[in-house]
């Protein structure tokens, strides 16, 4: 009798640390060079093929209020005042546990970053908060923050494995220096263009990518790319580790401490999107990696979820670059400037164009009760000859030429046909707002009102709502497609004030984390100034890295 072969199931491959990080942005980042730092050792795993995330595609600023460079420039902020800012607008969505969290800990993370990595911030001057009147508002500048140009060569071999976006495709400037960050981009003097290039100095996400990056390195913390978590690994309620997938199959990664999740936002996932936005996202300027693979694995272990119906809103339009390419384009200070308004498909102004991104790209969301239709899409930017000729528009400088992308017409009526809006309706929005101009108040939309709105605007005008206010009257006049977009999402798993996830009954499902645009934001549905959700990521992270490494050192 001929005995049958047994089956041998294959040993799966595995390994053991302290902490798990999964994401390699602002968030995973900073848990990991914390985790690492307070003694833990710590598996980082970047689903990617590139380390940075959507944070190295960034701006890089971070909104910190009261933080330490405020003080030492004798800027008075408290805590207080944060906190009243934060709920006068937050319609109840914010957590108080969360928004304490945040602001407590907030000026600590800075002084703990700059003391303990390479990470450097320096205030951008002037940038007031978004919404600088509304009570505890930051109508001077100080909350936001920047990192200097950093050398890309002290990070080796990493230099060129950090994720570069279309936004930022030439990352040799601060963030004050570009159309994102300051009324008007610098236009730098060739000379120190080249010194810039030839050391390979690199602003905006890239400098805090970068110097963060550094960090883990000088730890011996060594990115793990193109390897994506799958599935979390849980033993009597409690998370021990993860299981990982990359080029050379599965591995389970069992960590003591625990798995901090941040994965990004779930952007990328028209399933997610569909079921959880509570409007139209027809742009992102974000990595096509974030699926939402943080927001699956922690659902299927029963953690809570807030927040989800909420992004990181932006207006974008589809821009070319000087090789021909298109690329999404977050419209900033191009649509504050004067010379320029926005309007519907029926022709009429819908918003305060210079209001802040998000709460700009939030009014694409209204629906007519009558058509039911979203009433504000499409949409489209209007300007005329004599924006471009101060402005310029997107990365085109003042006096560029190669805007055949754009679409033009010698008249209003000539312009209203090619995009296709009623010409008599466009006419008249453009007269009326032409007439608002010369008394320089916007009575419909309040354009002009705030700090914010002014300081966006064209410095030439100190301030004042000429800064943003200006006649559409000079032909030719040109026309842009303005999207739904979003930077990220930003709903997700609950989380405790380190970070630790929530279940569906608010208890701590052990072992787990999650921080940056993985979690429910602790922000809620409010956006306080520039550098709002990398700040939230930065603290978030740190708080969950330090947690993790002092639950496994018992």
């Amino acid at each position: 009798m001929s005995s049958q072969p047994r089956h041998v199931e294959p040993q799966r491959r595995s390994q053991r640390v302290d902490v798990v990080v999964l994401g390699t942005g602002a968030a995973g980042l900073a848990a990991a060079v914390t985790a690492a730092s307070y003694g833990a050792s710590v598996a980082l795993v970047e689903k990617g093929d590139k380390v940075g995330g959507t944070s190295a595609w960034s701006g890089g600023m971070v909104w910190i209020p009261n933080n330490p460079h405020m003080r030492s420039k004798g800027i008075a902020d408290n805590v207080d005042d944060a906190r009243r800012y934060l709920t006068s607008m937050s319609h109840g969505m914010i957590e108080d546990s969360l928004a304490e969290s945040f602001l407590v800990n907030g000026p600590e993370v800075i002084r703990w970053l700059e003391a303990n990595t390479p990470v450097q911030f320096t205030i951008v001057d002037g940038m007031p908060d978004y919404h600088p009147e509304h009570p505890g508002g930051c109508v001077t500048g100080g909350r936001s923050l920047e990192c200097d140009l950093y050398p890309f060569g002290e990070l080796g071999e990493w230099a060129e494995r950090v994720t570069v976006g279309a936004q930022n495709a030439k990352p040799y400037f601060r963030m004050s220096e570009t159309p994102i960050g300051s009324p008007i981009p610098v236009r730098l003097d060739p000379g120190e263009l080249a010194r810039r290039k030839a050391g390979n100095l690199r602003g905006v996400g890239q400098s805090l990518v970068g110097r963060l990056l550094r960090g883990c390195l000088d730890r011996g913390l060594v990115p793990v790319t193109s390897t994506a978590g799958r599935r979390l690994i849980v033993e009597d309620g409690t998370v021990v580790g993860v299981t990982v997938e990359g080029p050379d199959g599965e591995l389970d990664i069992r960590a003591s401490g625990g798995v901090v999740l941040a994965t990004g936002g779930f952007e990328w996932d028209s399933q997610f999107v569909r079921s959880f936005l509570r409007g139209p996202l027809t742009r992102t300027v974000s990595l096509p990696t974030n699926t939402g693979d943080g927001l699956r694995m922690s659902m299927r272990i029963g953690a809570a979820l807030a927040n989800m119906r909420e992004a990181w809103w932006v207006p974008i339009a589809d821009v070319e670059n000087e090789e021909g390419d298109t690329y999404a384009y977050l419209i900033q200070a191009d649509r504050t400037k004067p010379h320029s308004i926005m309007v519907n498909g029926a022709g009429r102004r819908f918003t305060n164009e210079a209001a802040n991104y998000n709460s700009a790209g939030a009014a694409f969301h209204v629906m007519d009760a009558h058509t039911f239709e979203y009433a504000n899409l499409p949409a489209y930017m209007i300007f005329d000859a004599e924006f471009l000729r101060r402005y310029g528009f997107a990365k085109h400088a003042p006096g560029d030429a190669g805007y055949e992308w754009l679409t033009s017409a010698d008249t209003i009526a000539g312009l209203a046909a090619k995009i296709g809006v009623p010409s008599d309706a466009l006419e008249e929005t453009v007269d009326l707002w032409n007439k608002h101009c010369i008394d320089l108040v916007d009575p419909d939309f309040h354009r002009g009102s705030s700090a914010h709105d002014n300081w966006w605007g064209d410095p030439a005008y100190k301030g004042t709502p000429a800064a943003t206010l200006g006649p559409v009257d000079s032909a030719p006049y040109y026309a842009i497609e303005v999207h739904a977009g979003a930077l990220g999402t930003r709903g997700g798993p609950r989380t405790g004030p380190d970070g630790e996830v929530l279940d569906v009954d608010g208890e701590v499902i052990p072992g787990l984390y999650a921080a940056g645009n993985v979690m429910a934001s602790p922000l809620g549905m409010t956006y306080g100034g520039g550098g709002g959700t990398l700040a939230c990521g930065l603290v978030f992270g740190h708080l969950a890295g330090r947690h993790a490494a002092q639950r496994a050192a018992g």
